[in-house]
Parts: structure tokens; C-alpha cells; sequence
């Protein structure tokens, strides 16, 4: 059923409503939404907000815009970009999608060694010196949720390092994303957050230009990470009785 929307932009209220319809499944590809006046009337929002909203819709390759015909609702997994990612991983309910995590590891997998390769065939030395100030910060700090933040920081100056604006965005997407699962990943992943020598010589592969080094050492550090989450989602994909929502939010 759908809901009156207030106390935030309408616009973006309307364009998460509909979005969660379709990423929750109900509405599927080829289903028309309602008209624009129909949309009004159920949300309680003016005809400018409903557009915009549909616009967003249509940007993100949710839905296809027909003037004077209906919008239809488009595969998402055909013509959606990654910026879909951090809405699909947890469902309206709060339950995990474990298909899409696992996607979202193996990207990771993938991504790493190669933002670690390409930032050590740069070498900046901005980039060098932040990742030294990052290591010697973890290495001052046994705090899980410290190390948590220092770690995303470290990956956030190798990502600036690569000079690659498409790892720069995917590795945003993939930080929006994890937000959703901030405080399940201080738990989770405290192993890879505390592998704090592997990142230090991660650091100094990137200062000596050492392409080879700093790829392998990237992907024995994310490797930590993957086989914890894998087996919480073994877990939850077996007995889906993981409660997101009882988790610390700190």
C-alpha cells in the first residue's frame, strides 16, 4: 500500500518509494506505474515531485519514460548502474539480499589489487604519506571501530592514489554501501582490520613502485575479509535468522 510521504524532500520520497517497489520486486519489469495524477493522490505530493521523482527513476534505468504513454518499469539488473548497490543490499523488510553481498564481495575482491597496482605505478607521495599516517594511527589503537575507520581511510587514499576516476566512483558506491552494514562489519571483519603489517607493506609497495607487491599484498588483505563475511552469510543464507536491526549502531 502506498504511503503519505512528508517530512523530507517530496521529490526524493517519491523517488525512494517507488525505487523500493521496484527493487522489493513489486513492480517487475514491463508493469506501468500509475499515471501521474494517480501517483499524486496516493502519496499525497504535488505533480512537480512526482515528476522528478519518476525523472531520478529514469536516470537510475528503473524505468522508461513514454510521452503520452504510460512509464514502464525496466530490468534493473539490465539497465541499472552501480549506484543501485547500497538501496539493494538491504531489503524495505531489513533483511539482507545474500545474492547481492555476495556480489558486492567479489567486486571487492576484484577492485582491490587492482586500485593497489595501479596506485603503485603512480607512487604520489601524498598518497604514500597518508597511508603511513594511517598505518601508525592503527597501530596505536586496539578500538575495533577506530581501526574500522582508519581502514576505510587507508583504501579511500590508495583509491585518490590509482588516479582512476571509475575506481574512485565504484569505491564510493561501494562506501555508501557499506554504511548500511557499518556496525555487522566492525564485528565481522576485525581480523582484516587488525592486519595492520600487511597494510604497512601494502604502503611501502605504493612508495617503491613495486606494482607486483602491492597487488599481491591486496589481495591477501581483502581475502581476511571475504572469507569471514562469506561464512556470516553462509550462515544467514541457511538459517536467515540474522537480525540486522538488533546490531550496535555505533
Amino acid at each position: 500500500m502506498y504511503q503519505i510521504l512528508s517530512k523530507q524532500p517530496l521529490a526524493d520520497a517519491v523517488y525512494a518509494q517507488l525505487r523500493e517497489r521496484i527493487l522489493g520486486g513489486e513492480l517487475v519489469p514491463g508493469d506501468s506505474l500509475p499515471s501521474e495524477r494517480l501517483l499524486c493522490d496516493m502519496l499525497g505530493v504535488n505533480r512537480g515531485a512526482v515528476r522528478e521523482g519518476i525523472k531520478r527513476l529514469q536516470e537510475s534505468g528503473l524505468v522508461r519514460v513514454r510521452h503520452g504513454g504510460p512509464t514502464q518499469v525496466l530490468d534493473y539488473e539490465e539497465e541499472g548502474g552501480l549506484e543501485l548497490l547500497p538501496s539493494l543490499l538491504i531489503s524495505e523488510d531489513g533483511h539482507m539480499r545474500v545474492r547481492v553481498a555476495r556480489g558486492i564481495l567479489s567486486l571487492r575482491e576484484s577492485l582491490a589489487p587492482a586500485v593497489a597496482r595501479q596506485a603503485a605505478q603512480h607512487s604520489p607521495a601524498d598518497t604514500v604519506h597518508r597511508l603511513r599516517q594511517l598505518v601508525a594511527a592503527m597501530r596505536r589503537t586496539e578500538d575495533i571501530g577506530e581501526l574500522q575507520q582508519h581502514a576505510f581511510d587507508y583504501w579511500g587514499a590508495l583509491v585518490k592514489g590509482s588516479s582512476n576516476i571509475a575506481f574512485r566512483l565504484s569505491y564510493n558506491t561501494l562506501g555508501r554501501t557499506y554504511e548500511k552494514i557499518w556496525a555487522l562489519l566492525s564485528q565481522v571483519m576485525a581480523e582484516e582490520f587488525r592486519d595492520r603489517d600487511r597494510l604497512a607493506s601494502l604502503a611501502e609497495a605504493v612508495a617503491g613502485g613495486d606494482a607486483v607487491a602491492a597487488e599481491q599484498l591486496a589481495r591477501e588483505h581483502v581475502s581476511i575479509g571475504t572469507l569471514a563475511l562469506n561464512q556470516v552469510l553462509d550462515a544467514y543464507a541457511e538459517h536467515a535468522k540474522f537480525d540486522l536491526s538488533r546490531l550496535p549502531t555505533g
